[in-house]
């Protein structure tokens, strides 16, 4: 068995991701709020343990959670992974949070002798079960290396994006863009179906043309079947990281009248309770703004991410 490896945060994609590990021949140490959300990784290989401080002997700890302050907490609250003697040698962060929230947890973790990598991701729990993550790291050169064969188990590809937190800044205009994108997608899908054009028509000749990508392939049998409830990224957390995104551009200097527009359209989908639904159902918002009401169309479509 290669080298063991451990892991806090196991919502949508951390349960994928540690599977992958295994799959690869790494043993896992789980720890996770919930401890029955980790008990079913035990048939992968991996071992559940009940507190944060006992992941604290692995080499490297792979950590996956919302916000910044979580990370802080299960980093540096009491119980915390490096609130023991025993310290892990480096700590690699794979959550979506601001570049200056990274900044911190970097300092605090460098003072006690603990080396930090970002390490966001590119893709949604599908994704990462089809093995098709992009990883993008950020960090002293040499730590990527040491992180890489790890990071390579759970993608098809990763790289290296500089020093510091160089990896955050590239999530940040990620998903800022993927706001953009599925603002966008919608409007002109509810533009070509009440011309006339049926949905899944539309969705797949986008799909087949220069502009067609992984992304709007996965999104079009959501688009198309209205399964809102298959839930891969809440408006909530786009509007995060849309905010993110907005307070970049403005410390950068950089006007950003797309994102800017995309950010209050998904805001009005938050402050209608669109809480534990798909970011996609902003399809629903669009058309009922254009005075049309959709139907699914229950077509067996593929999302392109079989595995």
């Amino acid at each position: 068995m290669a080298n063991k490896v451990g892991w806090i945060g196991l919502g949508r994609m951390g349960e994928a991701m540690v599977k992958l590990l295994t799959k690869a021949g790494h043993g896992v140490d789980v720890w996770n709020r919930t401890r029955s959300k980790a008990e079913p990784l035990a048939e992968y290989g991996a071992t559940i343990v009940d507190h944060k401080l006992d992941l604290a002997a692995c080499e490297v700890v792979f950590t996956m959670v919302s916000t910044t302050d979580d990370l802080k907490e299960v980093l540096f609250a009491p119980g915390g992974l490096v609130t023991g003697k025993t310290l892990p040698k480096m700590v690699v962060d794979s959550s979506s949070i601001s570049q200056e929230g990274s900044a911190e947890v970097r300092t605090a973790l460098e003072k006690l002798g603990v080396a930090y990598l970002c390490a966001p991701v590119s893709g949604n729990a599908k994704v990462a079960k089809a093995g098709k993550l992009l990883v993008v790291a950020s960090g002293p050169r040499q730590l990527y290396e040491l992180a890489e064969p790890y990071l390579q188990a759970m993608s098809r590809k990763t790289m290296w994006v500089g020093e510091g937190e160089l990896a955050r800044v590239w999530k940040i205009a990620h998903n800022t863009m993927f706001g953009v994108v599925i603002q966008n997608l919608c409007e002109i899908t509810v533009m070509a179906e009440k011309a006339g054009i049926p949905r899944h028509l539309f969705l797949e000749s986008i799909n087949d043309s220069v502009l067609g990508s992984m992304y709007t392939r996965y999104k079009t049998p959501v688009l198309t079947n209205l399964t809102f409830d298959q839930v891969t990224f809440t408006p909530k957390l786009l509007l995060k990281d849309m905010d993110l995104g907005m307070a970049a551009a403005k410390a950068h200097g950089v006007s950003m009248p797309a994102a800017a527009a995309t950010r209050e359209s998904v805001a009005r989908m938050v402050g209608r309770g669109y809480d534990h639904i798909d970011f996609a159902a902003l399809l629903l918002e669009t058309a009922r703004d254009a005075g049309l009401d959709l139907r699914s169309e229950n077509k067996t479509i593929s999302d392109g991410l079989e595995y």
